[in-house]
């Protein structure tokens, strides 16, 4: 091990200790609570269940619903993970040596920057691409007894769609990326924590944004002809949008007619001319879509952050 990376293992292990301790933690209990997730399913209980956003009820009426919540907070943690890892192990990658002035006396030793800067940030992004990798797809195989179901978890729900998949990765690194040109720019490590906190979490809440209002992946329109009952939506992600249709094509609200189905919304159609009805929704293959230009916005902005911390680096220091 070089000299570059013996200093930058001997900065960061503590970090990477807190990180293999989470992610052991986190598969303990993944294992116990899928087993009972596993469990439960085969007991039988769920079996009258049907695909569908709708609740699917017990003897007693009430709504069944397996302990999917230790799975929501993995998921809530992974979304996370860009802040938190910008925070607390980017912000300190350069900071710390440039807040204490430790950065001088390393690159006095023959350690050129390209190599004190390399050796960093390849170790920080090496760890930061397994904790956020494992922990995706430990999250996608604890969710799978509940995958879309009523009683589980859909594809669509934030912590879902946000929190599983290549796109986790790539916002992991996007976050760490933020927190390195932050403690370049700044030099106080708390200054750079502070500001790492505010990018990372605006951007987290811009991307989810963009979800909900279908900004990058709109949503498809399924057609019923005449009062015929949609057909039914299954797994797929509702807009809420509803709608008549009128023989030129024209889309109306369904509040022009609201009734259900029944001889009520025959007459009323008719009277207005309507000959069809509509809703709009993302199917579950949109799943990807949604996460692969993820990747692709925030693993870019990540790649842009670096070259910009590479080129400053010429001037700092």
């Amino acid at each position: 091990m070089t000299g570059s990376l013996w200093l930058a293992w001997r900065q960061q292990r503590a970090l990477i200790v807190c990180a293999v301790l989470v992610l052991a933690t986190a598969v303990v209990i993944a294992v116990a609570s899928r087993s009972g997730m596993v469990s439960s399913v085969d007991s039988g209980l769920f079996d009258h269940c049907e695909t569908g956003p709708l609740y699917c009820t017990g003897a007693d009426g009430m709504p069944l619903s397996l302990d999917v919540g230790p799975l929501q907070v993995l998921g809530a943690l992974n979304i996370a993970l860009p802040v938190l890892l910008g925070m607390f192990w980017g912000a300190p990658l350069l900071g710390r040596d440039r807040e204490l002035g430790t950065s001088r006396m390393v690159l006095a030793q023959g350690i050129s920057r390209a190599q004190w800067f390399a050796g960093r940030f390849a170790l920080a992004a090496l760890g930061t691409t397994a904790v956020s990798g494992l922990l995706a797809l430990l999250f996608s195989w604890w969710r799978q007894p509940a995958a879309d179901r009523s009683y589980g978890v859909f594809w669509y729900e934030t912590v879902a769609l946000s929190g599983s998949g290549p796109r986790t990765v790539a916002a992991a690194l996007f976050g760490l990326s933020v927190g390195t040109l932050a403690g370049l720019l700044v030099r106080r490590v708390m200054s750079a924590m502070a500001l790492t906190l505010l990018v990372t979490t605006a951007m987290t809440a811009l991307v989810e944004w963009s979800h909900k209002a279908r900004l990058l992946v709109p949503a498809h329109s399924y057609i019923s002809a005449g009062s015929q009952p949609k057909p039914d939506m299954g797994d797929k992600w509702s807009t809420g949008h509803y709608g008549l249709i009128t023989a030129s094509g024209r889309r109306d609200d369904v509040m022009n007619c609201p009734f259900p189905s029944g001889r009520e919304l025959r007459e009323c159609m008719a009277q207005h001319g309507y000959v069809a009805r509509f809703y709009e929704a993302n199917p579950a293959s949109d799943y990807w879509t949604f996460q692969w230009l993820d990747t692709a916005v925030l693993g870019g902005l990540a790649v842009v952050l670096i070259a910009v911390t590479v080129l400053l680096l010429r001037r700092r220091i």
